[in-house]
């Protein structure tokens, strides 16, 4: 499976990451398929590479959780994905 997931790089104390499209049985650090966008947690900079996120996630690609959550903070992704309509529940007195 592949995944949108964050890459650490940087100094000691000092990290920022890279968003990157990689295998899910990849290490952490492992040499990714794509590097998408980058993120400085200290700062709050991201800058993303949105046709190829989009691209990405057209083909199947599943983010993280953290990368999810700064996808939705750049508004590519649904905030509130609808869900599938629940069929009413047929009561029991309405057999008896």
């Amino acid at each position: 499976m592949i995944k949108l997931r964050l890459k650490r790089f940087g100094k000691k104390r000092e990290v920022s990451y890279r968003i990157v499209v990689i295998n899910s049985e990849a290490r952490r650090d492992g040499r990714p398929l794509e590097e998408v966008g980058f993120y400085n947690p200290r700062t709050d900079e991201t800058r993303l590479d949105v046709p190829a996120i989009t691209r990405r996630l057209e083909q199947g690609a599943e983010p993280t959780k953290t990368v999810r959550h700064i996808l939705e903070k750049a508004n590519l992704l649904e905030r509130h994905k609808v869900a599938a309509k629940v069929e009413p529940k047929v009561e029991a007195k309405a057999e008896a």
